[in-house]
């Protein structure tokens, strides 16, 4: 591997430990729990979707006439996780994105999906990002989030599309996590088994070699530029930092309905 990318691995690995180790996972002990993470993580889903559309057009052909853009190991790693995340299958058997699968995870668990829906509605209708957040009463901390994706994407510059894209990805869920994800299961399938089948599948599809090839197509990217090195890096430790943020907004929901049942 790259001695680049072990140095971002390792300036790194404290903010994942951060992450991974974070305390709102021991804090989702039930249905209502679950659904404020839920309410808080879908805008995560969603934007890493448009991170990853945007490393598509960058990095493939998606203009006429066709060329061959680019590299072609890099395209096929992004064409293959396109066709993964944008067009899976449910427990079903029925063709989904992991976004509209998740949005189901969220329906059939009991959480709001109208913020989320709302939303996309005003961005779709050309409103800005701030007034669709407005309209939707979509948390701060998810507004920040999107924000700061979207100025990595809005960078026009690859490599640090695909460095957030690469370190800052959605396989930083502990094993707690899934053990909660289980015992609820085990005693409310009817509300928690698409969400379990979502993990897993996540997990399934976007597993080492989607990890390794991300790794690669990174050091394709910063090449021997050392500023594009210190970018990536910069990106990636900002990607993860508004993680922890998103992270800390729904453990202070969470623990704020805890005060309020209790009292």
């Amino acid at each position: 591997m790259h001695p680049k990318i072990i140095k971002i691995q390792e300036n790194i690995e404290p903010l994942r430990q951060q992450i991974i180790n974070h305390k709102v996972y021991a804090e989702i002990s039930e249905l209502e729990d679950l659904q404020i993470f839920m309410e808080h993580h879908i805008y995560a889903v969603w934007d890493f979707m448009s991170l990853l559309k945007s490393l598509q057009i960058n990095l493939t052909c998606t203009t006429l006439p066709w060329f061959p853009v680019g590299d072609a190991v890099t395209r096929q790693l992004i064409n293959e996780i396109v066709a993964g995340e944008e067009s899976d299958f449910d427990a079903k058997g029925d063709i989904k994105s992991h976004f509209e699968l998740y949005l189901d995870a969220m329906q059939q668990c009991g959480a709001n999906i109208a913020p989320i829906n709302n939303f996309l509605v005003s961005i779709n209708n050309g409103r800005d990002f701030d007034m669709a957040f407005e309209l939707a009463l979509v948390p701060e901390a998810a507004r920040n989030f999107v924000r700061s994706t979207f100025e990595t994407i809005n960078s026009r510059k690859s490599h640090l599309q695909a460095a957030s894209f690469t370190f800052g990805r959605e396989d930083l869920i502990p094993n707690m996590f899934f053990s909660m994800v289980n015992d609820l299961n085990s005693t409310q399938p009817e509300k928690v088994s698409i969400f379990k089948y979502y993990l897993e599948r996540h997990i399934e599809v976007d597993g080492d070699h989607h990890s390794h090839l991300a790794l690669s197509m990174t050091e394709k990217l910063c090449q021997k530029d050392e500023t594009f090195w210190a970018e990536a890096e910069e990106t990636t430790k900002n990607a993860l930092q508004k993680r922890i943020d998103l992270w800390d907004a729904a453990y202070t929901e969470i623990v704020g309905r805890k005060v309020l049942a209790e009292g």
